[in-house]
């Protein structure tokens, strides 16, 4: 029978923490639509969205730019290495 307990608890536990995210969530939502609506009213709206267009493709390419960089191969590196030693006349 102490299984059975545990288990239960161990669903209403998840139960719990699964409305407190959702409300949780429906609170940020509620904030950021009144937010929104308040910059909606502003005179330099358009401005507003335009320079925020411009954040988020800033933030998009130095996202892109941190994660999409690869780096040289490992042979790519030998190779070079190899050029510039004969280059020098180390061969």
């Amino acid at each position: 029978m102490q299984g059975a307990d545990r288990r239960g608890r161990l669903d209403e536990q998840a139960v719990l923490l699964v409305a407190g995210v959702a409300d949780l969530a429906v609170s940020a939502l509620g904030s950021a639509l009144g937010t929104v609506r308040g910059l909606l009213r502003r005179s330099d709206a358009a401005d507003l969205a335009a320079q925020a267009e411009q954040d988020l493709m800033a933030r998009g390419r130095i996202a892109l730019d941190r994660h999409a960089a690869v780096p040289p191969a490992h042979l790519e590196i030998l190779a070079r290495h190899a050029l510039s030693r004969r280059a020098a006349g180390d061969v």
